[in-house]
């Protein structure tokens, strides 16, 4: 899954994979998400400060659109 910085600053996650600005991969399995984001890897990747009402929408979003996979060996998504 892809997430993008948007020339605007607004961090979102990137449906088509092809949005305009800066972009970061994660699996999709909550723990990877979940990693990124509390080490720092998504920010530094971003090159962005994110709050914590943007994490946890990045976290909302994911499972609102069922694209979370719980567990499973990477790259078996």
């Amino acid at each position: 899954m892809r997430i993008v910085r948007t020339p605007t600053g607004e961090v979102a996650l990137d449906k088509s994979g092809r949005a305009a600005g800066r972009g970061a991969y994660a699996c999709r399995a909550t723990e990877c998400l979940d990693n990124a984001i509390t080490k720092g890897a998504l920010a530094r990747a971003l090159k962005t400060v994110l709050p914590a009402e943007t994490r946890s929408a990045l976290a909302e979003g994911l499972k609102h659109r069922h694209q979370i996979i719980e567990g499973g060996a990477r790259g078996q998504e």
